[in-house]
């Protein structure tokens, strides 16, 4: 590559989700509505688990710390896309763009560490219900829990090294609402097919891995209980259908976009918005709906919130 054709990068242009003013419209006010119920629902659900009793265990624990995380993925994208709404010239600075990267990996990846933790701890209540306090202790938690953020971190940091070296040269223009590392990567004034397979890869054997342990997890649980009760199949279920639909509704998008060879511009940008906003919008409502305890803390606040108002 003649390096005199290459320039500094000072900013990238976004396409965003569509070219119509009208649609924009319509995106702004339902992507804003999305947001800030995707930002009450987790905050919600996190103040719950740090206030009620009845929910200091370690299901719960690692729940308040999937609402942060869901909360935190929404929120390094969706307000971007929000604001470029309003915006000709739908601009990101480069700095910016690496950003949205490594935190779009950082979170990502820890979320898909935290998932196959969850479902561990699934697996402790259910084929090993005495033990569970003593394996599933706080400080067990806490060290699952960081180890969870250190994978997504190293993750992260092990793709960033290598994308904010890339030389750029025009056009300087990403095909989506929010940076990315396979569209980053196309921009680069190298050969990127390689790069793109082995970077892509590095997010696939993240994702791949995660999923697969997660079914290895879940299939031991249904198959344990099953042999011990004839009803086990029916309470498994119960207690799993929740964590089972978050890892589908996850992982599907994630996989297809790194790991699915083929790339349709419409298809990449739906998926994009289903992890970034559809994703952590719905972790709560089936979280919240589908959980008698997470329903009763909520009557409780409610009751001790309007009993505090009638005496005021």
């Amino acid at each position: 590559m003649d390096k005199g054709n290459m320039t500094v990068v000072s900013e990238f242009m976004l396409l965003g989700l569509c070219h119509s003013w009208n649609m924009q419209v319509l995106f702004l006010m339902i992507f804003s509505m999305l947001y800030l119920i995707i930002v009450s629902g987790n905050i919600v659900i996190t103040i719950l688990i740090i206030t009620d009793p009845h929910l200091h265990s370690a299901m719960y624990f690692l729940l308040a710390n999937l609402s942060f995380v869901d909360m935190w993925l929404s929120s390094v994208t969706t307000p971007k896309m929000i604001a470029d709404f309003l915006r000709e010239n739908k601009t990101i600075s480069f700095g910016g763009c690496m950003c949205q990267i490594l935190f779009v990996h950082f979170v990502g990846g820890s979320e898909m560490v935290l998932l196959v933790v969850m479902a561990y701890d699934r697996y402790v209540a259910i084929c090993k219900p005495l033990h569970y306090p003593t394996i599933m202790s706080l400080h067990k938690c806490i060290g699952l829990v960081v180890s969870s953020w250190t994978i997504g971190f190293v993750h992260a940091v092990s793709q960033m090294v290598v994308i904010v070296h890339l030389p750029f040269c025009g056009p300087w223009e990403i095909d989506s609402f929010f940076c990315d590392i396979p569209l980053v990567i196309k921009l680069a004034c190298i050969d990127s097919y390689n790069l793109g397979i082995l970077m892509n890869a590095d997010s696939g054997v993240l994702a791949m891995t995660c999923f697969v342990l997660l079914l290895i997890s879940y299939t031991y649980i249904l198959l344990t209980v099953r042999q011990s009760s004839k009803t086990g199949v029916s309470k498994a279920l119960s207690t799993c259908t929740a964590h089972i639909s978050v890892v589908v509704l996850f992982f599907g998008p994630c996989i297809f976009i790194y790991v699915w060879p083929l790339s349709i511009t419409w298809v990449d940008k739906f998926l994009a918005v289903f992890y970034s906003v559809i994703t952590p919008l719905l972790n709560p409502a089936i979280y919240t709906l589908r959980n008698k305890e997470i329903k009763n803390a909520m009557k409780r606040f409610r009751s001790y919130y309007m009993h505090s108002k009638g005496n005021i």
